[in-house]
């Protein structure tokens, strides 16, 4: 085999062996509506199987950000390949979308099959969490552009909803009921990076907020995704907003009409200890935190009165903890009422 491409930094036998590797974890995630097998020039699914009379796609696209260089730093990579699928899968169903097939892309400095077999198994488990099929990628070894320890990884997600249930925006007087999240999930973690910095915290340190825990892996905690306690309440959501970058003050206005608003209690939010310990230690003010993070809270649903109490019984019922946080209003504009607890 010619080495002249090897002279410019690039290892085809190490794409092939990270092909090889990555092909067990793709298989993990497949539905019955895949056609072909991964290797293709493009991922085939079949729309027909899934038995909707009007059906409409849903696509979402997103990176894991600057958390990937905690991940580098840690050499630990199994995690963040979940955060590429729950960042697109959370956005997609907003919408009253079901999750059906997943691509990702990786760029790295250089292709060590190891590192990149850990990546896509990540993807794979976060696939396999949305019920969705990974058909298909891209990994593309590119010296000079990124250092060998560098890479960067992102994701597209295709799903569907039937047209007629297609989840829209919330109504006046809807109550907001927010479901818990598991950490800082992907958004924020520049901030996250200068606070650490700052306090002179080493990642292979107990965490200030979680001692049991290293603070680099109490970082890397992987985004949580969705869409098992979301999916089966669709009927009864008038608008959803997943709780990504802006934190509230950006992504509840997104699920509104322009003739409304939204009234927010976040007294009702339990802040988790690690975005208490960021707060304090980043000497952050309640504005700060609610314009970031989720602060706890990673999606909100906005549900008619009468279906409240049903709502928030399933969730329950489900093993969450939802939260009552307010009520969409007849006035334009966000009012935060309260403080974070």
């Amino acid at each position: 085999m010619s080495k002249a491409y090897e002279s410019a930094g690039v290892n085809i036998e190490a794409g092939y062996e990270g092909v090889k590797r990555m092909q067990r974890h793709v298989e993990s995630t497949m539905r019955k509506e895949v056609i072909g097998a991964l290797g293709g020039f493009g991922g085939m699914f079949d729309l027909s199987q899934l038995g909707l009379k009007e059906p409409v796609l849903v696509s979402g696209t997103d990176g894991v950000g600057t958390k990937l260089m905690l991940a580098q730093s840690l050499n630990k990579h199994d995690t963040v390949g979940i955060d590429a699928v729950a960042m697109c899968v959370n956005d997609i169903l907003v919408q009253g979308a079901e999750p059906l097939f997943f691509l990702d892309y990786l760029a790295l400095g250089k292709n060590d099959p190891e590192v990149v077999e850990q990546l896509v198994a990540g993807v794979a488990e976060g696939c396999r969490q949305a019920g969705c099929a990974l058909v298909g990628g891209e990994t593309a070894e590119m010296p000079g552009l990124y250092d060998e320890t560098e890479y960067d990884i992102a994701g597209f997600v295709v799903g569907a909803a039937e047209k007629s249930k297609l989840i829209d925006q919330a109504r006046s007087g809807d109550v907001l009921i927010g479901i818990p999240s598991n950490g800082i999930h992907s958004n924020g973690f520049s901030l996250v990076r200068k606070i650490v910095a700052d306090s002179e915290l080493d990642l292979m340190e107990s965490a200030p907020f979680a001692p049991e825990q290293l603070l680099g892996e109490a970082l890397l905690t992987p985004t949580r995704i969705y869409v098992k306690a979301v999916k089966g309440l669709f009927p009864y959501v008038n608008g959803m907003a997943h709780i990504t970058g802006g934190g509230f003050v950006e992504n509840i206005p997104r699920m509104l009409p322009e003739t409304c608003g939204a009234s927010v209690n976040v007294s009702q939010v339990e802040l988790l200890p690690v975005f208490r310990w960021l707060m304090e230690a980043g000497g952050l003010t309640q504005d700060d935190m609610l314009e970031t993070f989720n602060c706890g809270i990673g999606m909100v649903l906005a549900v008619s009165p009468e279906h409240k109490d049903h709502v928030l019984q399933t969730l329950t019922a489900a093993g969450e903890n939802p939260v009552e946080l307010g009520h969409v209003t007849d006035a334009p504009g966000l009012t935060i009422e309260g403080e974070l607890r």
